[in-house]
């Protein structure tokens, strides 16, 4: 199995760790994602309240996030070729 996955180097220090792509690329996917998933709960959501993901605003918002998340955090980072 080939991997084309280029492996970066990992900030030496906390300011290079929160200048650095390896904080921001996740922070910033898990903003965009818990807002699509509050407005998924928003235009979309159960009406009913009886749903367990979209039911209410913060599991709709905590799921889009999670979602964000493993977006860009898969195999290598989402650095892959």
């Amino acid at each position: 199995m080939d991997n084309n996955c280029e492996i970066k180097e990992k900030p030496k220090n906390v300011k290079e760790f929160f200048t650095s792509w390896y904080f921001w690329k996740p922070f910033i996917a898990i903003i965009i994602g818990g807002v699509s998933g509050y407005l998924y709960f928003y235009f979309v959501g159960c009406k009913s309240g009886t749903c367990p993901i979209t039911g209410s605003a913060w599991g709709s918002i905590i799921t889009g996030g999670l979602f964000g998340f493993f977006i860009v955090s898969g195999p290598c980072g989402g650095n892959c070729k």
